[in-house]
């Protein structure tokens, strides 16, 4: 009988890509304080819901990836089914019990902030699943940035941000769009080191259709963006700059994406990614609520 080892369903979950979920709690948060409506318990709520729902999508492209056979000779960290020490039913049953627990997390933070929550919060769900579940995943449709952008970046930040102070201002809608750029950056990390296993077997993700070279501009870009509009946010309050802390990090991934490097080299740039993006949000999400 396969079981996978408490160790190997640890790193199923991905624990590298935790920081897309705490990332834009963190900003959404410091946003709320920023509009004075910092409300502790909430926050808490958020942060569960994000992490397990990022756990539960984790687990669910480990399910789907691996029934499809696209995990088989892939790069990179442990995939439980792929690699075979967990079954396809134990991966899938694992996904819908997280991604069940966001869904009851996320019930308790509508019903005490306003229901209409609940559409952001159905939407995330469907999103989780069909990224690379179901007939026609749109994640091999080179669609995953764009989720990954609406709802690691705005739906995240803006929905941990109106939850708590139920309302909205434009630094928090700066926050979500450099959050959601970061995120997109660590995807595209992700995507650009499996191109040759992605090509083969028919996942078409952004950096399949756009091409190495492409994708590491894009990267940089991404990375850019998040920094420019950490600066533009001064306006808001000069704290903000504090998000530069994740600029050396930043900096030094980069240099890697854009050196050409291929395969095993490129896998220290997703932790590098995640630490950036964790680090940004820290700094950011401090910023804006020491301007309060």
């Amino acid at each position: 009988m396969v079981m996978a080892t408490p160790a190997q369903w640890i790193e199923g979950a991905r624990p590298r890509t935790l920081p897309a979920a705490i990332s834009p709690v963190l900003v959404g948060t410091g946003a709320a304080a920023y509009l004075d409506g910092f409300v502790w318990w909430k926050a808490l709520l958020a942060l569960g819901v994000a992490l397990a729902l990022q756990i539960g999508v984790n687990y669910a492209n480990d399910y789907s990836d691996g029934i499809r056979g696209t995990d088989e000779n892939r790069v990179g960290p442990l995939r439980l089914v792929g690699s075979k020490v967990a079954t396809p039913r134990a991966v899938k049953t694992a996904a819908f019990t997280c991604l069940g627990i966001g869904a009851a997390l996320g019930i308790v933070l509508c019903a005490t902030t306003t229901w209409w929550l609940l559409v952001a919060g159905a939407a995330s769900l469907l999103g989780a699943w069909f990224y690379t579940g179901g007939k026609k995943p749109y994640g091999y449709r080179a669609l995953g940035e764009v989720s990954v952008f609406l709802f690691f970046g705005l739906v995240a930040v803006l929905g941990t941000t109106y939850a708590q102070a139920e309302r909205l201002h434009w630094s928090a809608v700066a926050g979500a769009v450099s959050v959601g750029a970061i995120a997109c950056a660590l995807l595209v990390a992700n995507n650009l080191r499996d191109i040759p296993t992605d090509s083969v077997t028919g996942k078409r993700t952004l950096a399949v259709v756009l091409g190495a070279a492409l994708s590491r501009r894009f990267y940089a870009a991404l990375i850019a963006v998040a920094f420019v509009l950490a600066a533009i946010s001064v306006i808001a309050t000069p704290w903000t700059l504090l998000a530069f802390i994740a600029l050396p990090l930043a900096v030094k991934s980069t240099r890697i994406i854009l050196s050409d490097a291929v395969g095993p080299a490129l896998i220290p740039v997703l932790k590098l990614t995640g630490l950036t993006e964790l680090l940004y949000a820290i700094g950011l999400g401090l910023g804006l609520a020491l301007g309060s």
